[in-house]
């Protein structure tokens, strides 16, 4: 008994050192397991801390990112107006254009004394003077496609150089310079002043996204800075010196249904409460007035006054057809903001970013590349960009201030420093001119029929929804809108259309949405109908018929035509006899 006893005990015993063995192993397995835990968590403490020192290392006040954002907006915007150019510049200036460039350069030649030669470039700044005019149109459509390529490759790369840029620059401003009338346009010399500001943003010669050797210049940015601050002063002060509905805040009354290209949300802001429009008023003159001085107040009030911008802009964007000026205007807000605000339009694996990690930290650790002689010049070049902008907004800014301010107006022949301003009047009712034909032999006639032309997007047929084209372009569209407040006396173009529709001319009817003698006779007689439009009410019947206006005739804009009427008128005018082309 005693011995089984014994054994018994030292089975237990052997068990319990067994247990407290396996208690320990199991000790030191959660000991082992906890530090694993423990230096996982420092570890990835140690990760976080790396990715955020990362994300410290990108500092404010550089501007590689912001160079690549501002090119592509550029290159954008060009490539709108050269796709514009291309489509329109043969209907327009083209040899049967409405205003052939041909004739207006052989009258700039007459006038500087016959001779192409500085005064003639001083006067007409194109390209076009060192081309063969014997095809126009070709000529034209060079230079449009040429753009188009070029812009459409620092659109998709965010790769450019001065070369690049100054040819852009140079082929816009060829379109510009003869384009008379179609081409009169403020935003036409905005783009060009943008335009020119972007060349210096580039390296002379490579294409490199993020060129090592030719950082951004803060003077290059604060040239685009200066620019929205005029654009925006120039704006507001027109309007508190124009039409007194912007003191008395009732502009925005009229606005939406006036505008010369409305849009659909144009007619669902137009019937707004008075108090909403009395608030888009008063933003506009802050926006306008106010917030462009935050500019200069440190980098965070840049920023919030380039966001503003950026939003009122797209507000504008929404609620009209205004071309695109609004686009453009985005441009130069984008310079309020520098890499760090801009990172996030970037991906963190990308070549841009990385390579401005890397700059940065060289920068940091004082490893960076020594400056080039090439370095020393640029910085040369961009104190005298600096000092020529300084002395072109001198005109500018006398004019800014002046109770006589003009708008929309360049004080030098290349348009590199300009006034700008928009609405400065608002027209209380809305006018149009609506081109009508008929097959009578005798326009006087009892039952006679007229038949309604259409244009491609303004206001015409009372149930026609209105268009959304922005930033596109419909440019005799928007002269017709200047033309249904004067009289046909102040655009002679307007008979030289009703000429050409009486020809059933090809080249006009392109400029148009319908023509109701479409593969039938050409029309006897042509006339142009004045109209006072106005937005349907929701809810009322008119609108429940899907009616978007109402009109009411004026009388006639222009007598009926035809076109034996119409050839000495033609003649007088040194313009081809209509159905001549």
């Amino acid at each position: 008994m005693r011995k089984k006893r014994d054994k018994n005990m030292a089975a237990s015993i052997e068990s319990s050192k067994c247990s407290e063995s396996n208690l320990r192993k199991r000790r030191g397995e959660n000991l082992t397991s906890a530090k694993q835990t423990v230096d996982s968590t420092e570890s990835e403490n140690d990760i976080s801390k790396y990715d955020k020192k990362e994300k410290i290392t990108l500092q404010t006040g550089t501007y590689w990112l912001t160079r690549i954002v501002l090119l592509r907006s550029i290159a954008f915007i060009y490539f709108v107006a050269f796709g514009v150019a291309y489509n329109q510049n043969k209907q327009l200036i083209g040899e049967r254009g409405l205003m052939p460039c041909k004739e207006y350069l052989r009258s700039v030649k007459r006038y500087v004394g016959g001779k192409i030669g500085m005064a003639a470039l001083a006067y007409t700044p194109s390209i076009l003077w060192f081309m063969d005019w014997e095809d126009m149109d070709a000529n034209l459509d060079a230079i449009a496609l040429v753009g188009l390529a070029l812009s459409g490759f620092v659109l998709l790369s965010g790769r450019a150089n001065m070369i690049i840029m100054a040819v852009l620059w140079i082929l816009y401003h060829s379109i510009v310079s003869v384009g008379q009338l179609w081409y009169s346009f403020g935003w036409e010399s905005q783009l060009l002043e943008t335009g020119f500001l972007g060349i210096f943003l580039c390296p002379f010669w490579s294409l490199a996204q993020m060129p090592r050797h030719c950082p951004p210049s803060h003077i290059s940015i604060w040239t685009f800075r200066w620019l929205i601050v005029r654009i925006m002063l120039g704006a507001g002060m027109i309007k508190i010196r124009g039409d007194s509905c912007w003191l008395d805040l009732t502009c925005m009354d009229y606005h939406y249904e006036t505008q010369p290209v409305p849009s659909p949300i144009s007619y669902y802001l137009h019937h707004s409460p008075w108090w909403f429009h009395r608030f888009e008023t008063l933003s506009n003159h802050f926006i306008e007035l106010v917030v462009p001085f935050f500019t200069f107040m440190g980098r965070r009030m840049c920023m919030v006054n380039g966001t503003l911008q950026i939003l009122f802009q797209v507000a504008l964007i929404i609620s009209g057809n205004l071309s695109f000026l609004n686009w453009l205007t985005i441009v130069p807000s984008l310079a309020c903001f520098d890499d760090l605000a801009l990172a996030s339009l970037f991906w963190p694996s990308g070549g841009p970013w990385q390579t401005l990690m890397k700059l940065q930290k060289e920068k940091a650790e004082g490893t960076s590349s020594p400056a080039t002689k090439g370095m020393f010049i640029r910085r040369v070049v961009n104190v005298a960009l600096g000092i020529l902008i300084a002395y072109l907004s001198v005109p500018v800014v006398i004019n800014l201030l002046s109770p006589r301010q003009v708008m929309n107006t360049s004080f030098d022949p290349l348009r590199i420093v300009n006034t700008y301003g928009a609405f400065g009047s608002i027209t209380k009712e809305r006018t149009e001119v609506v081109f009508q034909g008929t097959l009578s032999a005798n326009h006087t006639d009892e039952g006679v029929v007229w038949e309604e032309y259409e244009f491609l997007c303004k206001p015409g047929a009372v149930d026609r929804r209105p268009c959304l084209i922005t930033p596109y372009h419909y440019r005799l569209d928007w002269l017709m809108w200047f033309a249904a407040f004067q009289t046909y006396e102040h655009n002679e173009w307007v008979i030289q259309i009703a000429g050409r529709l009486l020809a059933n001319d090809s080249t006009v009817l392109s400029l148009m949405a319908h023509n109701p003698f479409q593969s039938r006779e050409k029309p006897r007689w042509v006339r142009g109908e004045h109209f006072r439009y106005k937005f349907t009410k929701p809810g009322r019947a008119t609108a429940a018929q899907g009616k978007w206006w109402v009109r009411k005739r004026i009388g006639p804009y222009f007598p009926p035509v035809n076109l034996e009427g119409l050839r000495s008128y033609f003649r007088s005018r040194n313009w081809h006899q209509p159905d001549s082309y």
